[in-house]
């Protein structure tokens, strides 16, 4: 009977390599290359400070000032941030 080992699993590259954040998303979470992974917490620490989840759907994100540049509009999904974000990494 053979047992099976558990390895223990990594963290894939290449979400920890650290991207470069466009102007725009700079204005939000600074300048400084984060990991992707380190992007969103920042974006959603921005998020709950400022309280801009939709009170009827939490779903939703409500843009502030330093947002609606990003997002483009007043309002997204929190399906479309990690699209959104993508696109302001490099």
């Amino acid at each position: 009977m053979a047992t099976a080992t558990k390895t223990a699993r990594k963290p894939n590259a290449a979400f920890m390599k650290p991207l470069t954040p466009s102007p725009t998303l700079a204005a939000v979470i600074g300048a400084d290359p984060l990991p992707r992974t380190e992007v969103t917490k920042k974006i959603w620490e921005y998020i709950k400070k400022h309280d801009l989840q939709d009170p009827a759907n939490r779903r939703n994100i409500n843009a502030d000032a330093k947002l609606r540049p990003l997002f483009e509009k007043d309002q997204v999904s929190m399906f479309e941030l990690t699209k959104i974000v993508s696109g302001h990494l490099k």
